[in-house]
C-alpha cells in the first residue's frame, strides 16, 4: 500500500486540489513534473526519454460539490523512430476540459453524458473523481499526456522500403496444382 500523499507507480504525477479551496472566482494553476515525476512517467509510457512535462489549468467550481479544469498539457519526449529505429524528439500539446464530480456520482454523471452524447453525436471525457473532497489534476495531466503519446512515432521524412526479394517461379499458389498435374488419380472401390 503506497503512504498517503505518495503517488502510486500508476500515478506518478500528482497534484492534489482542495474542492473547498477553490475561490468562486476561480483559480489558475501552473505545474511542471520533477525530475522524479518525469523518470516514473517515462518508464510507466515506456519512453526513451521526457525531458518537460508541464499543465497548466483553469479550475472553477460547478454548483456545490463539482468543478470543471480546462487548460493545456504539453511535453517534449525522447522516442525511437519505427522505420529508422533512429532516436527522434516528438512533442504532446493537449488542450483539456475535464469536469470533476465527486466519485460517488461518477457512474450516473457517465450514463447522463453517454444519453446526451446520443443525442448531440458529440461524445464527452468521462468525468473525473473527486475522492474526499479532492481533485488530482496532476493525474488529470499524466493521463491526458499517456494518451497523447503517439505510438508509431517516425521522423517526418522516414519511408519504410521494403526489402526486395527475386521471387521464385515455383513458388506461388498453383504450384501444389501443378505438382499433381499429369498424375492419374488414385482408384477408389467403387471404381
Amino acid at each position: 500500500m503506497t503512504a498517503p500523499g505518495h503517488p502510486k507507480p500508476s500515478d506518478p504525477w500528482r497534484k492534489p486540489v482542495v474542492l473547498e479551496a477553490i475561490p468562486e472566482t476561480g483559480l489558475v494553476l501552473e505545474f511542471e513534473a520533477s525530475a522524479d515525476e518525469r523518470e516514473a512517467m517515462r518508464k510507466l509510457a515506456g519512453l526513451r526519454d521526457l525531458t518537460a512535462a508541464r499543465a497548466r489549468f483553469e479550475v472553477s467550481r460547478v454548483g456545490r460539490d463539482r468543478a470543471r479544469a480546462v487548460g493545456r498539457v504539453t511535453a517534449t519526449l525522447g522516442q525511437t523512430c519505427i522505420v529508422t529505429l533512429e532516436p527522434i524528439e516528438t512533442g504532446v500539446d493537449e488542450e483539456v476540459d475535464t469536469l470533476f464530480v465527486p466519485e460517488s456520482e461518477i457512474e450516473a454523471v457517465t450514463r447522463a453524458m453517454d444519453k446526451e452524447a446520443e443525442s448531440t453525436g458529440e461524445m464527452a471525457d468521462v468525468p473525473e473523481p473527486i475522492v474526499n473532497g479532492v481533485m488530482d489534476l496532476g493525474k488529470l495531466a499524466a493521463d491526458t499526456l499517456f494518451l497523447a503519446i503517439d505510438p508509431y512515432p517516425r521522423k517526418p521524412d522516414a519511408r519504410f522500403e521494403p526489402p526486395v526479394v527475386a521471387e521464385d517461379p515455383e513458388d506461388h499458389p498453383f504450384a501444389a496444382l501443378k505438382a499433381l498435374q499429369g498424375k492419374t488419380p488414385p482408384k477408389s472401390d467403387a471404381d
